[in-house]
């Protein structure tokens, strides 16, 4: 199976199987029946495209219910550090985070399911970042978290020099005041 599961419940790695000839490469970035086989049953809504140019740090965002959203994100162009924070307080793994390199080179993809505080870095000089998304875009919803928490210890691999942030994402609130995720759904 392309898919590998995370020590954080729901989040989960996905590898696409590339064909590749002299001609270049295809891949499927995508397939409702390959994801549900594999469990992971999501509609996604929306699709989103972002392009940044070195020391860009996007993050860490969220939306509570009821436009809680779950992501699929991958890069097109370049290299990211992505970055994620499980916020479900009903969640064994609750206030721990994950990181992993995507690349256009590598085409890995990251299921963040809701739940999870997201934000990335990018580590090559520009980026083109894509994400699927199940629900829409609601800023009466919008919670974030400061992407320099001391709680959450995030290592960004790139120095805090480089680092590019909005002025939105410099005030975000540290992790034990951040607008409280409350959800009923179960978490596995």
């Amino acid at each position: 199976m392309p898919f590998t599961a995370t020590d954080l419940p729901g989040l989960t790695i996905f590898e696409p199987k590339v064909w590749g000839d002299d001609r270049g490469y295809f891949y499927e970035s995508y397939n409702e029946n390959t994801f549900k086989e594999a469990g992971i049953d999501v509609t996604f809504v929306q699709d989103n495209e972002a392009k940044s140019s070195y020391g860009v740090l996007r993050g860490l965002h969220y939306q509570v219910p009821p436009f809680a959203m779950a992501k699929l994100v991958r890069v097109l162009e370049g290299e990211v550090l992505d970055v994620v924070v499980d916020i479900r307080e009903n969640s064994p793994t609750y206030g721990q985070s994950f990181s992993i390199i995507l690349s256009a080179e590598n085409k890995k993809q990251l299921f963040v399911p809701r739940g999870f505080a997201h934000g990335y870095v990018c580590l090559s000089e520009t980026v083109i970042f894509c994400y699927k998304c199940d629900n829409f875009y609601s800023p009466t919803h919008e919670g974030g978290i400061i992407y320099n928490d001391p709680k959450l210890n995030i290592d960004w691999k790139a120095p805090h020099t480089d680092l590019v942030i909005s002025e939105k994402d410099q005030k975000q609130p540290r992790f034990n005041q951040h607008r409280k995720f409350l959800s009923a759904e179960s978490v596995g």
